[in-house]
């Protein structure tokens, strides 16, 4: 098993999931279910927020203060964190307007849906209280929440993480602004801590066929409810909110790309596409941006005559900061889950998706389970209930795969374009 690919070994938890939580809805195994199951799958969920909090601040602290080569910044940086800036903006936008559309957390049974409004019931009615109270507030509210009164307070509680993004923008911007001598050294410690949280993340990942099984075997048994027919309508949600993520991604990765590298390019646009099949194709395969970038950067420059200048500083900056693919997936699954969980956003709650999932993505890793992170990150930001993440494991990590392209994707059309605007 120590051979197996970490994506090969989730896929067989998912599958196992499946089939025991089939069994279980016919069998009337839910109460050993629920007992001896489920607790692996919750653990999970813990270590996935455990991890939340650290792996935002210190990669956002570490991601803005390697930016001190203000040379550089200011001829190619500047431009090319605004384009990935705009490009996760609106991808984050788009999903939000696909699953508003085709709202596939409806999809559920009206019984269903009440009875997972029920069961989150305290998390509803908590937000009902948000939304009544953001009636009578002032219209920049939303605004003053980014700044924390107390750090360590936010830092203590998963649903305060806007302000904790702000105060490591800060932190960041303040790093660059000092000396260099003594900003190293807090930069050095950062960049430590960051591998150190990675590592942790590798290691939660190891575990997580296990808890992809649970959770997926148990969320079989709690949704049926003893009546395989049940179980069937809830594949049925699943394949709507995938049908949701896939148009999302199509029209990113055809649309969106398409028109800039019309816009901004001279690149034909089948041309392009073709020529940078090997490498979407391997990024389809491993999940991991991270992974993909040694051939991205190999590619870019011998089949899209990037030079080597503008390759080695955009492809891997936007390995770190730009996940258009998962930004879009991060919108439509937080809308997904809350519409399954009966719960209303508002516009603030909306917005509050479009500024989290930006920033997070800055902070995420490109490898393999970032997205799952940076999804806990999302739906505590609108205080949804993580627990609802077991409702897209079924699919998710085929749907990573697509995502991983994208976002592979737009990072050699940004490429291009930056080549183009150094008139090369």
């Amino acid at each position: 098993m120590k051979h197996i690919p970490i994506h090969v070994k989730i896929l067989i938890g998912m599958g196992i999931g499946v089939i025991y939580g089939l069994i279980a809805v016919s069998f009337k195994l839910d109460s050993f279910t629920i007992n001896w199951i489920k607790p692996f799958g919750s653990a999970f969920l813990n270590m996935l927020k455990m991890v939340a909090v650290p792996l935002v601040f210190v990669s956002l602290v570490v991601g803005v203060s390697s930016l001190r080569d203000f040379g550089k910044v200011k001829r190619i940086g500047l431009k090319t964190i605004i384009i990935y800036i705009c490009t996760t903006v609106f991808a984050v936008s788009l999903g939000l307007v696909v699953v508003n559309i085709v709202k596939p957390g409806n999809s559920f049974p009206e019984s269903k849906r009440e009875e997972l409004k029920q069961k989150f019931s305290d998390n509803v009615s908590s937000k009902q209280k948000v939304a009544a109270k953001v009636k009578t507030s002032s219209p920049l509210q939303f605004f003053v929440d980014l700044f924390p009164t107390n750090f360590f307070q936010s830092a203590s509680d998963n649903t305060q993480m806007l302000p904790i993004i702000t105060f490591a923008l800060f932190f960041g911007i303040s790093l660059i602004l000092i000396p260099e001598q003594k900003a190293n050294v807090v930069r050095n410690f950062f960049e430590s801590v960051n591998e150190v949280i990675l590592k942790m993340i590798d290691i939660i990942m190891e575990y997580s066929p296990i808890g992809v099984f649970s959770l997926l075997a148990s969320l079989l048994v709690e949704f049926a409810g003893g009546n395989l027919e049940q179980a069937f309508d809830f594949f049925k949600a699943l394949s709507t909110y995938s049908f949701s993520v896939l148009v999302g991604l199509i029209l990113m990765i055809f649309v969106v790309y398409g028109i800039l590298l019309k816009i901004f390019t001279r690149w034909n646009y089948i041309s392009f596409f073709k020529s940078i099949l090997p490498v979407q194709l391997l990024a389809f395969s491993t999940s991991s941006s991270s992974a993909t970038l040694p051939l991205t950067m190999e590619h870019t420059e011998k089949h899209l005559g990037v030079s080597n200048e503008v390759a080695s500083f955009v492809l891997p900056l936007g390995a770190t900061i730009n996940m258009d693919g998962t930004s879009l997936y991060q919108a439509v699954a937080a809308v997904f889950i809350s519409q399954a969980l009966g719960m209303d956003l508002t516009l603030n709650d909306q917005l509050s998706i479009v500024l989290t999932a930006t920033l997070a993505s800055i902070g995420s890793a490109g490898v393999p389970g970032a997205g799952m992170v940076m999804l806990v990150i999302v739906l505590n930001s609108i205080h949804v209930p993580t627990e609802g993440i077991a409702l897209i494991f079924a699919v998710d990590r085929i749907l990573d795969m697509f995502r991983t392209a994208v976002n592979v994707t737009g990072d050699m059309v940004v490429a291009s374009i930056i080549q183009a605007g150094e008139g090369k």
